[in-house]
């Protein structure tokens, strides 16, 4: 029945005459649509043709307006495309192949972009990718939309436009030229050969400019000894999938050493298969990551390391027997391994790079590839000391910079300003207002390594291509493009990449080349040049220690340095101490207590910690934060570099001390001396929990002798529990009735612990793939962390865990247990370490959906449990149920918040948001979803192809991220599966199975090779 009467919300609408009204109205439409009268008028109406489907458009429309209207809310413009490019169909990811390079991380990568906006890294996994994307490089996605970039060149402080910079420095060359002063380029290394042809062709225009490779982290020593070898400046490189065993000396191989890049051949020797296992032996000062990883950990001293490495040359090459039992033991194994056994050094000494190398070759490694050599560093410390030399003496007259920073890096950055003074022009490219462009004549905006096109030839056998993902964002120039410039060459760099690279493509075509994103091709045989080994081992076996040997090195979060304002990395936390947003100078538990330094525990958990001063040489470094480390060699400190930057950062992001203060001569082992300073540290620590304690069932490892020789009930068993006064094992007693999941798929994440290195690149994956917000040192203190997905990090209370079972099992009593747990809180001194990656288990059983009052989180029918953002209401029961600890709960709006300044305060690192999941509010609980999203689009995309969803075509953002292998992911109802296949292991477990919980992630025994 129509009716003739007229709606109305406010009393202001009965005034036919009100301006507020009639404002209101038109600001929402340009013309009114009179909704109200067609409505109301029944002979309208009836004699209208108007469907169901526009009644309901008419009245949604209006009661939508009117709402929008009422509630004030902001309009946001949505411009669509004109002529919408064909490879965008909004929605829909399109993915990128190119290269990561800036000069510390080079790796083929995949980009995802989400319309024309990159916001994920993921693996390249072509057969003959240089791949493996560490938490750096997944993270470098945000530092592409870091607002404190250089938006457009500057000249004297002064924004200029790309002219103006290209007169000025031509003008420049041409005077120095008739002048016969000198021009230096100084470059980090960019490992791309049309830059050095460029580089080149400036040289041959200006006969009197130099080329200068300035690595901030030098592997100078190491370039030089493969040098003096092989007669090509680069690195030996190593594939450790095909050694039985590997010898490292103070090198970090699963971090950074060399450019990194080798835990996925170490994995692969690592998990047991038939009965064997690669046996790995590390010697070093600090406790780094291949040391957590490795079977046998030897702690020493600097100089103990280089007798150690001579006593090993003289045992493999000369078949004497080593003092030292330890050591004479890993000999005998490097012996009986033949051409399996290898051996690698992080020492920063030539003799000791000249040493290893002889060692290989006398074992004929396979692991051991020198003809494939890294070429992705190239540094050269002394080139560096004779420029800060001639700068100081007047000699330079033009010095163009790219991709360095030395008034940060430089241990004499003093000098280097100084010296900065004295030259005609000096010109620095930079992506910001770093400590050396901000002094230096022109600061010529460069571009992000997704904005740019280039080439990089990461090792002998691979060339790769890097392509830009978006059109710059600001008005920058690649550093190729001003070379062009100044050589009068008009062609694009585009252009002359294209045409260049055709002698590199291998029988490639260049969009085939761009599309796989590199070329695989063989490396030609490197010739030996005989070296003085012998007159090496012999200054090795002389090395003696005075004082602390502080051992420089790169955190896994943070690198060099370059991406310090990145928060990302800053709230990353350190896979073996567990800080994050800090370095600080690590130290035995016995040096500590011998010269009056302590940590300790406050009521809010947070970690404290004395502070020293630090003296290396002339050079005092003050205020450093003191972490007391299980596994430091005594009579060592370890500092990392990276930190202690304030220009190009935001304040936030200001934290930490500048270790390249110490790093005298580019050398990364310096002599120091230590004393207490007034005051106390306050850390952001996510772990204080050093032991398994009595949850025997969370970490479960074995020796591979056991492995080999017991069943699995013994070194896998399966907790009991009491049902009807009968012993039974915990997975067969249920409290509630199993749902069928044979029907459709069901997802589970197989997590293998022998091949996790605790890298984290997963963590970092999954803070880009789902949103995962930045939440500050403060709360991190306060055990706030939003991260979805944690690494846990076990130290053993003895020197091994099978000791720690020992001693649990032979306390009695209340108070005895009492004592013993808090005895094991203490770690070893040499403790065995375990990294344990733990998200939401997404329990079939889930204690946290029976208590949620609001049924904010339930199950799916494929595995995962869901959370409803929107229907949750913060109670945190969930939270409090879960004996996992995986729940995270928004204390605070971290989106568009000045409280929480990092990337989603601002429009510009709000672009790097994934689309599909959404940013979550105050006050609710969120967790890891298994990336539901990404499940969901493969089947979407197999639906839209017409075929069945292929073989571990599914993926997680921590399963894809992982370069070890240790994550795979999938659905155990495809027997075809990978990870169907892993549900049937010997080794699988799940934590804490004997509460029944009935996780749908499943864990590995960690297996140690005793042997």
């Amino acid at each position: 029945m129509a009716s003739n009467k007229k709606y109305w919300k406010s009393v202001e609408e009965l005034n036919e005459n009100s301006s507020i009204v009639e404002t209101l109205r038109n600001n929402e439409f340009v013309e009114p649509i009179p909704v109200d009268q067609f409505l109301g008028d029944k002979e309208s109406l009836s004699s209208s043709s108007t469907t169901r489907r526009d009644f309901l458009k008419y009245v949604g429309f209006s009661t939508a307006a009117a709402s929008l209207a009422a509630c004030e809310g902001p309009v946001v413009k949505s411009i669509p495309y004109v002529v919408q490019p064909e490879e965008i169909i909004p929605g829909v990811a399109d993915y990128y192949a190119t290269t990561m390079a800036d000069g510390f991380d080079f790796a083929n990568i995949l980009i995802k972009t989400r319309e024309g906006r990159p916001i994920k890294v993921e693996n390249n996994n072509l057969e003959g990718a240089k791949t493996g994307a560490n938490a750096r490089v997944h993270a470098s996605v945000l530092s592409l939309y870091d607002s404190l970039r250089l938006k457009q060149p500057k000249i004297a402080g002064k924004d200029a436009t790309w002219a103006d910079v290209n007169t000025k420095v031509k003008a420049s060359l041409e005077d120095a030229k008739a002048k016969g002063g000198n021009v230096v380029v100084l470059t980090n290394t960019m490992a791309s050969p049309s830059t050095d042809a460029l580089i080149s062709s400036l040289v041959a225009k200006y006969p009197t400019t130099k080329h200068v490779v300035y690595d901030a982290v030098s592997e100078s020593n190491a370039l030089d000894a493969f040098q003096a070898v092989y007669g090509v400046r680069a690195l030996a490189n190593y594939d450790f999938s095909k050694a039985d065993v590997i010898v490292s000396v103070g090198a970090d191989f699963l971090g950074d050493w060399q450019g990194g890049g080798f835990d996925a051949g170490y994995a692969q020797g690592r998990i047991p298969k038939n009965g064997m296992m690669s046996k790995h032996i590390q010697i070093e000062a600090n406790m780094s990551l291949a040391g957590a990883n490795a079977d046998v950990r030897i702690p020493m001293t600097v100089a103990q390391q280089k007798q150690a490495l001579a006593d090993l040359y003289y045992a493999v090459v000369n078949g004497a027997q080593p003092k030292n039992a330890k050591i004479a033991k890993a000999a005998k194994q490097l012996k009986d391994a033949k051409n399996k056994g290898v051996v690698v050094t992080g020492l920063d000494d030539v003799n000791a790079q000249l040493v290893v190398l002889a060692i290989n070759n006398a074992l004929q490694s396979v692991a051991f590839n020198p003809s494939d050599a890294i070429l992705t560093r190239k540094g050269d410390a002394k080139a560096v000391a004779q420029l800060v030399a001639d700068m100081k003496a007047g000699k330079v007259h033009t010095l163009i910079m790219n991709g360095v920073n030395p008034a940060y890096t430089l241990a004499n950055s003093k000098d280097f300003v100084a010296a900065l003074k004295s030259v005609k022009l000096s010109v620095a490219f930079s992506m910001k207002e770093d400590e050396t462009s901000s002094l230096t004549n022109i600061a010529a905006a460069a571009p992000h390594y997704l904005e740019s096109w280039g080439d990089v030839a990461i090792t002998r056998s691979n060339y790769s291509i890097m392509q830009p993902t978006i059109r710059p964002l600001f008005n920058t120039k690649q550093f190729q493009e001003a070379l062009l410039a100044w050589t009068d060459n008009t062609v694009t760099y585009y252009d002359f990449l294209k045409s260049f690279s055709v002698t590199s493509l291998a029988g490639k075509s260049w969009n085939q080349a761009v599309h796989d994103g590199f070329v695989a091709s063989l490396a030609s045989p490197l010739t030996v040049v005989s070296a003085d080994y012998a007159s090496a081992a012999s200054a090795l076996a002389k090395a003696k220690s005075s004082n602390f040997d502080l051992v420089l090195y790169s955190k896994v979060g943070m690198g060099d340095g370059q991406q310090a304002n990145n928060p990302w990395l800053q709230e990353f936390p350190d896979p073996i101490t567990r800080v994050s947003w800090d370095n600080y100078v690590t130290m035995s538990k016995a040096d500590a207590e011998a010269n009056g330094f302590k940590n300790w525990n406050v009521a809010n958990g947070g970690l404290n910690g004395s502070y020293a001063t630090i003296k290396v040489g002339n050079t005092t470094l003050e205020n450093v934060p003191v972490i007391i480390q299980p596994g430091q060699a005594k009579g060592t400190l370890g500092l990392a570099f990276g930190y202690g930057k304030k220009l190009g950062l935001k304040e936030e992001m200001q934290v930490g001390v500048n270790a390249y203060a110490l790093y005298a001569n580019l050398n990364s082992n310096q002599s120091a001396t230590i004393t207490v300073a007034d005051g106390e540290h306050e850390f952001a620590c996510v772990q204080l929990q050093k032991t398994l304690m009595g949850r025997g069932d969370i970490i479960k490892e074995t020796t591979l002798e056991v492995f080999n020789t017991k069943d699995a009930k013994v070194w896998n068993s399966v907790p009991m529990v009491s049902l009807d006064h009968k012993p039974t094992a915990a997975t067969e007693v249920d409290l509630w009735d199993s749902f069928d999941r044979s029907v459709g798929h069901h997802f589970n994440l197989s997590i293998d612990l022998n091949a996790c290195t605790g890298c984290g690149a997963c963590v970092i994956a999954c803070h880009a793939e789902n949103n995962v917000p930045v939440v500050g040192k403060s709360e991190i203190r306060r055990s706030r962390d939003m991260h979805w997905l944690r690494i846990d990090r076990y130290y053993s209370s003895q020197d091994t865990f099978a000791g720690d079972v020992v001693v649990k099992e032979e306390a009695s009593g209340l108070l005895d247990s009492i004592d013993t747990f808090s005895g094991m809180e203490d770690p070893s001194e040499n403790p065995q370490v375990a990294f344990q990656p733990v998200m939401c288990q997404h329990c079939n059983h889930a204690p946290c959906e029976t208590v949620c009052p609001v049924a904010a989180t339930s199950h799916g029918r494929e595995g995962q449990n869901h959370m409803a953002y929107n229907r949750c209401v913060g109670t945190r029961y969930c939270a409090n149920n879960c004996p996992y600890k995986v729940r995270r709960f928004n204390w605070f709006l971290y989106n568009k918040n000045s409280e929480f300044d990092y990337h989603m305060n601002d429009d510009l690192g709000r672009m790097v948001i994934n689309p599909d999941v959404n940013v979550r509010s105050r006050g609710v609980m969120e967790k890891c979803s298994m990336c539901i999203q990404m499940t969901q689009a493969v089947k979407l995309k197999a639906k839209r192809e017409g075929r069945p969803v292929g073989k571990d075509e599914f993926q997680t953002a921590c399963s894809a991220a992982c370069s070890s292998g240790a994550m795979k992911f999938g659905d155990i109802n495809d027997s075809e599966s990978e990870v169907a296949k892993l549900v049937e292991s010997d080794r699988m477990y799940h934590l804490l199975e004997h509460i029944g919980t009935k996780p749908n992630v499943m864990y590995h025994v960690k297996v140690r090779n005793d042997k």
